[in-house]
């Protein structure tokens, strides 16, 4: 029974003469007085959602066979369950079985905590990297929890020469991956303070245009939220003051003003912090978090994810900006906007061999009439790369935008492209989006109903009403 209860959730029977016989063998045995009739009902339950949301593409995950193992999964509504990480330091653990998917588990996670959906809010659910560090993955909406387990088992295994590391487990963060203005009057608290978090990891990175006066102020905010109010047993004269002081400005404030300071320096920082932290005394979280968004949302560029790229064309560093209006490119220091590109003018997108390619159209400045089409290459890792490439997919599929056409497979041979289909947006998969989709490709049958649409209809008409008026004038009408 316990090899049924991990089976059924994997594999869905192509013979529809097994799938009645499995069935009527479950329904057979079921009862809930006995272990096996317990299993029994399990079985009956997780085959049935096997059938609905199709076979497994991974083998079974350690923590799967041992979860079955250990305890009747009949005991449980559901056998399996994994914590999720929240960008201020909490935690919520989501149940799941073995058909479930990301979408399934993150609409879970989001009526639980109290958040919109992810069409809504933009908020997902990614995974660390089993051998780099510091490096998250968003999972795809169709994926089955238990198969983003199993692949993140096996590559940990794959590192450590077949042997598995049993300290080490999957890490699933939730946290936004899009921004829309549109959205924001709906924002409920746990998202706002949610957001209040990922700024402040964005101004201790450097992601962030701010000067030293409002780093403190903003510091002081997020150290308020976290902290509460820095009482007089907890001032500078006391260790523990300056414990949390010195955890505080590590937390909050960001790097690169504390780089090269010494430790005077540093207790002059910590002097400052707390100043502008007492005078927030009083503040409720509500209060400090209406304050902080409102102060980061007047840059233009609130929301947006950046990456740090280097251009090919002067090998210089700069912010590659993704967010609803485009793709922008910010000078590395001070964060202005060198260029802009909307997406109706980007041609394609992709990677070029070791670069990330981003093919545009402009205006030509000599002939008003003519317009120019310009290649640009952004040196980068290959997981940025992806991860660049479908975020500009997801945020052109949201904004209904037609993504641009594949290049031609002699032209993508050439330059080993990674480009993107054209694709239009749907109605369904605006309330149903991938959090990373698969680079989208049109099949043949949208192609050919987009062609119908496009004219090919207009045409055929004109032909048979030609057709019509020449029946018509002969006399055989």
């Amino acid at each position: 029974w316990m090899l049924l209860a991990i089976a059924v959730s994997i594999f869905v029977p192509k013979n529809s003469k097994l799938l009645w016989f499995l069935r009527a063998h479950f329904n057979r045995n079921k009862d809930s007085k006995t272990e096996s009739g317990k299993y029994a009902s399990y079985c009956a339950n997780a085959l049935e959602k096997c059938v609905v949301n199709g076979a497994r593409s991974a083998k079974p995950s350690r923590m799967e066979v041992l979860s079955i193992l250990l305890k009747n999964p009949h005991h449980h509504s559901l056998p399996h369950a994994v914590p999720v990480h929240m960008l201020n330091g909490t935690y919520h653990v989501v149940g799941f079985d073995g058909s479930t998917t990301i979408s399934e588990f993150l609409q879970t996670l989001n009526l639980d905590i109290g958040c919109r959906g992810i069409e809504l809010s933009g908020f997902t659910i990614f995974s660390d990297d089993p051998i780099e560090k510091n490096m998250d993955h968003c999972l795809s909406q169709k994926d089955k929890v238990c198969d983003v387990i199993s692949r993140w088992e096996t590559a940990l295994r794959e590192k450590g020469s077949g042997k598995f590391e049993n300290k080490r487990v999957i890490r699933f963060t939730y946290k936004n991956r899009m921004f829309w203005r549109r959205s924001t009057p709906g924002e409920t608290e746990k998202e706002r303070l949610l957001f209040c978090y990922q700024i402040s990891h964005q101004i201790v990175e450097g992601r962030f245009p701010l000067n030293k006066e409002l780093a403190f102020e903003l510091s002081a905010l997020m150290a308020q939220i976290d902290i509460g109010d820095l009482t007089t047993d907890k001032g500078r004269c006391s260790s523990a003051g300056s414990n949390i002081l010195s955890e505080a400005l590590d937390k909050f404030y960001p790097v690169r003003y504390q780089e090269s300071a010494s430790q005077e320096e540093k207790d002059l920082l910590e002097l400052s912090l707390a100043e502008k932290w007492r005078g927030l005394a009083g503040k409720s979280v509500t209060d400090c978090v209406r304050i902080l968004l409102t102060c980061t949302r007047k840059w233009q560029f609130f929301g947006a994810t950046l990456f740090e790229v280097q251009a090919n064309s002067d090998s210089k560093e700069i912010w590659l900006a993704i967010n609803e209006d485009g793709v922008s490119l910010l000078d590395h220091t001070t964060m202005q906007v060198s260029e802009r590109y909307p997406y109706p003018s980007i041609v394609t997108f992709g990677g070029c061999q070791e670069d990330f390619m981003l093919v545009v159209t402009s205006p030509d400045r000599q002939s008003t009439d003519s317009i120019t089409t310009q290649k640009l290459l952004f040196e980068t890792t290959k997981p940025k790369i992806l991860e660049i490439t479908l975020l500009i997919a997801d945020y052109m599929n949201m904004m209904g935008q037609l993504l641009p056409l594949t290049q031609k497979s002699t032209t993508a041979s050439r330059v080993h492209s990674r480009s993107v289909s054209r694709s239009r947006l749907t109605a369904s998969n605006l309330t149903v989006v991938n959090s990373a989709p698969n680079t989208p490709r049109l099949n043949p049958k949208d192609e050919k109903s987009s062609l119908v649409r496009s004219g090919s209809t207009s045409s055929s008409t004109d032909k048979r009403n030609q057709h019509k008026r020449q029946q018509l004038d002969s006399g055989v009408a």
